[in-house]
């Protein structure tokens, strides 16, 4: 009798930890199932589908619309006149002749590793460039940088960058897969033509604007818009008889926005080496995919 009654206040303290730890444990439980449904939530509410997550620039200095008041208001800015548009209408016969020919030339279109460094008139990248600024964008915002780059120490440095990080992508970021995926077109990460093309064209991003009066502006789908333009600045070269090789330097975009003094809403989006085909140029003997197996019809 004795050794209970020694015994139940020890039983006493014992059972209490118990159901302590048992209601501690609950509520851990309860907060951790649902925590992801409110960050779940979160995420929802304050999700912006034209805002690219990829190509993070971590020299940037984020700025968020509701950290700060200098975004433009869409209030202030002034309507748009709407004014009549009547393109030429072609026959059908002179539809299909055009059609026709501008797959011709589209089809003819490679990707060119071997470029000479045989000058092409300014005039004729400035008309290209003009040409890519006509693609259409997210609430017309036109969220493109073209960096036009002919000095020839500052497209040395771009290649220093670009081979620096390219083989460090092809020995270890990229994985043996990827690598042996590009073995058949013979590439790696020597890059010559960045010296020897007569043009590099760097496509930037503009991930905000900003205005006259300093305000930021919301850049609608801008990664979209630019790859838009992108198309339409290879087909422009392809017109002209230019050649390149669509390039995505990975991990490159931060040095090459600070060496070209772009600003910090701008990001990297693609490189392209500009010129004509090297006399002793040669390309990968590729086949297109047909037409029946890249449109659906309903």
């Amino acid at each position: 009798m004795a050794l209970l009654s020694v015994l139940t206040p020890v039983l006493a303290v014992v059972l209490c930890l118990v159901i302590g730890f048992m209601l501690v444990r609950s509520r851990d439980t309860e907060t951790t199932s649902t925590s992801p449904d409110k960050t779940k939530a979160a995420s929802k509410a304050n999700l912006r589908p034209w805002v690219d997550q990829d190509l993070q620039d971590d020299t940037e200095s984020r700025a968020r619309e509701e950290e700060d008041g200098d975004w433009v208001d869409s209030n202030e800015e002034e309507d748009l006149p709407h004014v009549p548009y009547s393109p030429k209408r072609y026959t059908e016969e002179t539809m299909l002749e055009r059609t026709k020919d501008f797959y011709t030339l589209m089809n003819q279109r490679r990707s060119v590793r071997f470029i000479s460094p045989e000058p092409v008139p300014r005039e004729v990248i400035d008309n290209v460039i003009r040409t890519a600024g006509t693609a259409p964008s997210g609430a017309h915002t036109e969220p493109w940088t073209f960096v036009v780059v002919s000095d020839t120490e500052t497209k040395h440095q771009i290649r220093l960058i670009v081979e620096e990080e390219e083989e460090m992508n092809y020995r270890q970021r990229m994985g043996d897969k990827w690598v042996n995926d590009l073995a058949k077109l013979r590439t790696n990460w020597i890059k010559e033509y960045l010296d020897i093309a007569p043009y590099l064209v760097l496509i930037f991003k503009q991930t905000y604007g900003i205005l006259p009066n300093s305000k930021k502006k919301t850049h609608y789908y801008n990664e979209i818009s630019v790859s838009v333009s992108c198309g339409i600045l290879l087909a422009a070269l392809q017109n002209a008889g230019l050649v390149t090789v669509t390039s995505t330097p990975l991990n490159c975009g931060p040095q090459l926005r600070v060496l070209l003094k772009r600003p910090a809403n701008e990001k990297l989006l693609m490189l392209l080496p500009v010129g004509y085909p090297a006399s002793d140029a040669t390309v990968p003997d590729l086949k297109r995919k047909p037409l029946d197996e890249i449109m659906v019809h309903m």
